[in-house]
């Protein structure tokens, strides 16, 4: 055989490393080590969330001339959830705001800021904790905005925004008051802009320490008449805009999910050699959430092919995953608890922070009760 015939079939034996095996390697080799601290709220990972950007985990879901694909994207974010459920939850911020960028209609917008998103040289987050609640009638909009001269004047604050810096930007809605607002859907009146925190009229607040996810970079932001741009406007109609981004929105959210279950999994394996034979007494095991977890998957990537589908059907099917996978993620994290014993309790075990982790994928926005509201189609 010659050389060349052999070079092809080392090619075919030995395949190129995905983005996903990239991002799942430099997780283990750096990630890892910074978890504790992640956790503890003594670092926020900026630096290493470039590298994720520079290796491609923020640009494999930007729609190609149309079409969108958000497999990748969520088992990159599943990937960095194995380790760590905090950086997770960066990666569903930043991979959203690059979501916002690519299918804005604004063309200035998406020319600045899409590569610098999508390569991570310029890190975000997203603000529409407030505004999703609003549109579902569970809260007002917070923030409020006037027509001036080549864009707009915001007021207002947000509690909580995560992913954020004082060079980053953040995604979010406010209402108009010189044409009397919106709908609760988001009518004419409802616009989406990007804020850019480096702004001096823009105040990053240090938030109260959290149960988890302290070092995530979460801020109350206030914004003291801000003039926003015309060329920071995302959408001046957010109503239709949110309608076209929301399944993308919350089907990232599966990645945080997938891979906080993926490893409470391992977790109960890694303490079946000592304590199985007590361990099968109680009453979930490994095995159940294996099964679940590999129906879960193969469900998000399936919805996830398909991100623009307007069919209710197809909504109903996103929302009711996303409530399975905040319901699998506590079941599974106390049921490593459970697994682990004394030895999960003490507080250098990573078990008890996927705990309060699992706690958090079943509150952050949509959480587990607005899921349910959504479900049974109560928008009041």
């Amino acid at each position: 055989m010659d050389s060349l015939a052999l070079s092809r079939i080392e090619v075919a034996d030995h395949p190129a490393p995905t983005i996903v095996d990239e991002v799942a390697g430099l997780a283990r080799r750096e990630l890892a080590p910074l978890a504790p601290a992640i956790d503890a709220g003594s670092t926020y990972p900026d630096a290493l969330l470039r590298r994720f950007g520079e290796i491609g985990a923020w640009g494999s879901h930007v729609p190609q001339e149309g079409p969108a694909d958000l497999r990748c994207a969520i088992q990159s974010i599943a990937a960095i959830g194995e380790v760590c459920g905090a950086t997770a939850f960066m990666a569903w911020c930043q991979n959203t705001l690059v979501w916002y960028a690519a299918n804005s209609t604004n063309l200035k917008l998406a020319r600045r800021f899409g590569d610098g998103f999508s390569s991570g040289r310029v890190l975000g987050g997203t603000g529409l904790s407030n505004p999703m609640k609003s549109f579902f009638g569970i809260e007002r909009l917070k923030l409020k905005g006037r027509k001036v001269e080549g864009g707009y004047v915001v007021r207002g604050a947000l509690p909580w925004v995560s992913n954020l810096g004082p060079d980053h930007f953040f995604g979010t809605i406010f209402e108009r008051e010189d044409e009397g607002g919106g709908t609760a859907k988001g009518g004419p009146g409802i616009v989406m802009f990007l804020a850019d925190c480096s702004d001096p009229a823009i105040t990053l607040q240090p938030c109260k320490p959290f149960l988890a996810m302290d070092g995530t970079g979460t801020y109350g932001v206030q914004f003291r008449d801000v003039f926003v741009p015309d060329e920071l406007i995302l959408a001046e109609s957010a109503g239709p805009f949110v309608k076209k981004i929301r399944a993308g929105f919350i089907l990232l959210q599966a990645g945080m999910a997938l891979g906080l279950i993926k490893d409470c999994i391992g977790i109960m394996d890694e303490v079946e050699p000592p304590l199985g034979h007590v361990n099968r007494y109680l009453p979930q095991q490994p095995t159940q959430f294996r099964e679940l977890h590999a129906e879960f998957e193969k469900e998000a990537m399936a919805l996830a092919s398909d991100p623009y589908n307007s069919d209710d059907s197809y909504w109903r099917r996103v929302v009711a995953l996303r409530l399975r996978l905040g319901d699998a993620s506590v079941a599974a994290a106390h049921a490593a608890m459970l697994h682990c014993g004394a030895r999960g309790y003490l507080k250098s075990h990573r078990a008890q922070r996927r705990l309060r982790e699992a706690y958090f994928v079943a509150i952050v926005t949509p959480a587990t009760k607005q899921l349910r509201k959504m479900l049974a189609g109560d928008e009041r």
